[in-house]
């Protein structure tokens, strides 16, 4: 059985986890931990050194965990992993997943209590039990009673960037087959929902049968659902639904632009069919009558809207939100792209929570051609991250400012991640923030203040004229934690007004702020900055979720930040605060 770089890595976070609620010795954890973000983190196959047992010299993977990876490169698996992952009941691993439980609580819980499952953490939470264990008060037994409710709720749906890496290494594998035409993914997942509930592969052939069969038995399928001569549908490890359709060469383009959707989207555009005298399916355009003409020939999806009089409009705007008006006055914007980035904002290194060093970052940066890369690490008030007191930071000041004398082609830029206090107020003065080329000012405590509160919290702060921008404007994590209640649309009016960026915190679990704001923030004059709030030089992948979700939102390069070259954003942010309102 194949064996992926992120496999090997969550088994060792697993071992790590269960090493804990074991008890065991914190350092042999974090070297699994450590482990596991050396094995993410390896600027090579790591996977075909580690089958190769050819890991000598790398730094974080000794001579035990050497053994270990080269037992799961070349076999799939770890014995080690599988027998103490027999130690505990499977219910157990489910705990995992919810907010506010880390691994003393879940041991807590099952050792004092025998808890194995959420189930029977929902009955000790309601029937009191759970509150007689420390740490586990009336505020935390009605957060973890809410989480559950969240999972529940969430159980069949899955995170956009949970499942890229997955989707588009079976959409590789439907490409490379020699009776595959030509092959998309459809669904949710083209139209860059940041919430899937299930994958929709499209397949033109002149082989149907084969293709199906062919998907129902790829590496990826636990289970197989149906498979048709034209249909097929597995489910994988995750409990992931993947769907197939094959069809012919001439009927591609409908089937892509049909199974695309919206659903809304697709009910409007087959009303205009009708008033041209076709109906639409995802098989092609019929006359309505034998009097009707029939529509000209469609070779692309494109075709479609131009016969439909409107311009092509992309996957990510099709939620029937006014993209089929803007179609037809030919004014669907040109929306950015990947390759408009010169740069990005907010990243964190090891001075505070993140993985890598300032001199890593920002190699990693260069090597995915950027011109600079703001540094954004924790403020004090974060001590669970390691915050920087104000020598520290002052001290990361002047190590920036050495390091950028060694680039022609790349700058460093100097930050902070500051933390908005409860009445809107900073974790730093402003003659510290004065020091600094940005601030990133984000909320991190506090989240059960009334809208009205929140809202004024925000506002106060984008009103400081050291605040570039507001971080990860909602605090939401997809899947897990809801939004905290605030005003958007006085924020944005207060963001117009003073200047202030709204950042698209593209880390998958964020993708804050939410799409679908940016259009009318956009028609405000809100400019944002696309970020990857990066721990590690890995995650500035997270660059490709953000344009996807920033398409999405119809941005252009000239709403975003991280678009301007070096030298345009460097006097961008020499100007005085109230010059930058557009």
């Amino acid at each position: 059985m194949a064996i992926s770089r992120d496999d090997i890595a969550a088994i060792l976070d697993e071992i790590a986890l269960l090493l804990e609620i074991k008890g065991e010795n914190p350092f042999k954890t974090r070297a699994y931990r450590n482990g596991a973000e050396t094995v993410r983190n390896f600027d090579g196959d790591i996977v075909a050194k580690a089958k190769e047992n050819d890991l000598d010299g790398i730094k974080g993977i000794g001579k035990a965990l050497q053994e270990k990876l080269h037992e799961l490169a070349s076999t799939g698996k770890l014995v080690f992993h599988e027998n103490l992952r027999g130690e505990f009941p499977e219910g157990l691993f489910e705990l995992f997943g919810i907010q506010g439980l880390g691994p003393k609580k879940v041991r807590a819980l099952y050792e004092k209590l025998g808890i194995d499952s959420i189930e029977s953490l929902k009955k000790s939470c309601t029937d009191g039990s759970a509150a007689a264990l420390p740490g586990f008060g009336k505020k935390s037994i009605e957060k973890l009673l809410e989480s559950i409710t969240l999972k529940e709720k969430f159980a069949d749906l899955f995170r956009l960037g949970d499942i890229a890496h997955i989707a588009e290494s079976m959409l590789e594998k439907l490409r490379q087959h020699p009776d595959s035409l030509r092959v998309e993914i459809a669904g949710s997942y083209r139209r860059s929902k940041e919430i899937l509930h299930d994958l929709d592969f499209l397949v033109a052939t002149t082989t149907p049968a084969i293709i199906t069969q062919y998907f129902s038995e790829l590496p990826e399928a636990s289970s197989v659902i149906a498979c048709g001569d034209t249909k097929a549908s597995i489910r994988l490890a995750n409990g992931l639904q993947c769907d197939l359709r094959a069809v012919s060469n001439q009927q591609f383009p409908f089937a892509l632009q049909y199974f695309s959707g919206s659903k809304e989207h697709n009910v409007a555009l087959r009303s205009r069919a009708l008033k041209h005298g076709w109906s639409m399916n995802e098989y092609g355009f019929t006359p309505k009558d034998k009097s009707t003409p029939g529509a000209p020939a469609v070779k692309e999806e494109a075709d479609i809207y131009r016969v439909l009089g409107l311009d092509r409009i992309p996957p990510e705007l099709r939620e029937n939100r006014g993209e089929i008006e803007a179609a037809e006055k030919r004014e669907i914007p040109r929306l950015i792209e990947l390759e408009n980035l010169r740069g990005t904002f907010h990243n964190h290194t090891t001075a505070s929570d993140g993985k890598n060093s300032l001199e890593e970052m920002a190699e990693a940066a260069r090597d995915h051609g950027m011109q600079y890369l703001g540094i954004a690490d924790h403020s004090k008030s974060q001590f669970q991250a390691n915050g920087l007191y104000p020598e520290r930071l002052l001290k990361q000041i002047e190590e920036i400012h050495r390091l950028n004398q060694t680039w022609d082609d790349f700058q460093l830029i100097t930050g902070s991640e500051v933390d908005i206090l409860k009445d809107g107020t900073l974790d730093f003065e402003d003659s510290l923030l004065g020091k600094l080329d940005y601030t990133v000012a984000s909320i991190h405590s506090s989240f059960q203040l009334p809208e009205k509160e929140m809202t004024q919290r925000i506002i106060r702060a984008m009103e400081n004229p050291h605040v570039t921008m507001i971080g990860h404007l909602t605090g939401r994590l997809l899947l897990k934690r809801n939004s905290y209640q605030v005003n958007i649309d006085k924020v944005l009016d207060c963001a117009a007004r003073t200047g202030t960026i709204i950042e698209l915190n593209c880390n998958p679990k964020r993708l804050d702020m939410d799409w679908r704001h940016w259009h009318r923030a956009r028609d405000k004059g809100v400019m944002t900055s696309i970020n990857p709030d990066a721990h590690s030089t890995e995650q500035l992948h997270y660059l490709a979720f953000g344009i996807r979700l920033a398409r999405k939102g119809w941005l252009r390069r000239e709403d975003v930040l991280n678009c301007m070259s070096l030298t345009d954003v460097q006097s961008w942010l020499k100007l005085p605060k109230d010059k930058r309102a557009q």
